[in-house]
Parts: structure tokens; sequence; C-alpha cells
């Protein structure tokens, strides 16, 4: 029981590797805010942790709406009394349109849902960690957080913010207790295809040379133990760090 009696917010935990997360946490033993903006399937997971004899309750959650971003917050607050981790997991894919290609509407949206959302969900947890003089902050970028071929320039953009966003705020509140770190999925089985549409042709044909170097897909609840390593005590002085877990994809 590595998160015994510690309170978790796990965003994107209907499905994938947010709900393998909150899953896997409740294990362990944590408290499981299970936030989601499919609230049927965020219950659903809830549901599922209780009958295992777990603690989580389901809510619905605009990452991109601020308000919602505190209230989800508050409410693992209100309902559990504190908060100790907070896992930054929504997200959604772009088109795979290069610059010349991309439009506003996209790239408002995939910043307002990958950055955003995070630096929102952060600056509203600190006070709370601060008070504590401890707290876990974990956000999910990407391989395409580090390189330049992986997606499209939204998506691309989106998720080197994320990763500069936890070195700034690992290395901002080192000595205050708070750590924050990152993992870095490859390919991995989850279904971020769905929040893809009208893929540009030109930005899919780049990709695929890349993507044909993948060793394997990655499952969702391989990356769930690289949240577990970074949740619990086993990880106490990781802090500002990018995890990779591509099976080697990115080393070659």
């Amino acid at each position: 029981m590595r998160l015994e009696g510690k309170v978790a917010v796990v965003t994107g935990a209907a499905s994938g590797m947010g709900k393998a997360i909150a899953e896997l946490y409740a294990k362990e033993g944590a408290k499981v805010v299970v936030s989601d903006l499919n609230i049927e399937g965020a219950e659903a997971v809830a549901e599922g942790i209780k009958s295992n004899g777990g603690e989580a309750i389901a809510l619905k959650t605009n990452v991109a709406d601020p308000n919602d971003i505190n209230a989800m917050i508050d409410t693992a607050v209100n309902e559990y009394g504190t908060l100790d981790i907070l896992v930054n997991n929504a997200g959604i894919g772009d088109n795979m349109a290069p610059a010349g290609e991309v439009n506003d509407d996209r790239w408002d949206l995939i910043f307002d849902i990958n950055t955003k959302g995070v630096m929102r969900a952060i600056r509203k947890a600190i006070p709370i960690f601060l008070e504590k003089g401890k707290g876990v902050i974990i956000n999910t970028a990407s391989t395409g957080g580090f390189n330049g071929a992986h997606a499209g320039v939204a998506y691309t953009a989106s998720k080197h913010a994320v990763i500069g966003i936890t070195k700034n705020t690992g290395f901002m509140y080192a000595q205050k207790g708070i750590r924050c770190n990152a993992i870095a999925p490859g390919g991995t089985a989850t279904n971020i295809v769905s929040t893809i549409n009208n893929v540009s042709e030109f930005g899919f044909s780049r990709t695929k040379v890349i993507q044909s170097a993948i060793p394997r897909i990655g499952q969702a609840d391989e990356i769930a133990q690289v949240a577990l390593f970074l949740a619990s005590d086993e990880s106490s002085f990781v802090n500002g760090a990018v995890i990779v877990a591509d099976a080697g994809w990115t080393a070659g």
C-alpha cells in the first residue's frame, strides 16, 4: 500500500492512462477523485474502484474551464480533507497539421486543454501543498514534448510547454517539499485518436517516417506503474524530471 491515506486527483481518468493510474492508486491505498469530461466513464471507473474495496468519487471536469479546475481541487479537499497528489493527465491530440496549415481555433483549444489546464490545476493545488509542506504533481507530457516529428505543431508545442512547466515548478518549489515530474509516453494504446479529425495529409506523411521506428505500442498500465513510482516516496529525490516510457523509441 504505497499510497496509504493519500488523496489524489487524476484528470482524464475515464479511460486510457488516466483510468489505469486512478485504479492503481486506489489499489495502493489512495482516495481518488476520478476527473473527466466524460462523466459516465468517470463514474464507471469510480464504481469499479469502490467495488474492489477502494475509495473514489467521479467528477465531471472540463480542464479548459478554470472554474471546473478550481471546483475539482475544492472537491478533493471537501470530500477527503486534503490533497496529496495531482495528476494532470487530460489531453487531446491535434490533426498533424504543420505550422503552414494550423488554424487558430484548434491551436487555442489544444493549449487550453493540454497546457493551460495543467498550469491552472497546479496553481490551485500549490497553496494546499505549501500549507502541508509537501505535495506531488505528475504531468502527462509526451515524447512529442522534446521531439518535433511525433505530431502536428500545436500538440508538439503544447507538450513542450508542459515539460517547461514541470521543470520550472519542480525547481521553484524544490525547497518547499513539493515535487513536480512528468511522464513522456511514446506510442501508447489509448483513445486519444478519438480526439483527432481532419488529419493533415502532409503532416501525417512526415510523422509516419518516425512512427515506423516505434519498437512496440505501450499499454496504459505500463504508464500507470511509472505514475505510481513518481507519486510514492520511492521517488523522493526525483524532481523536475521527465521520465520517458517509450520502449526505447526516442533512444534510436
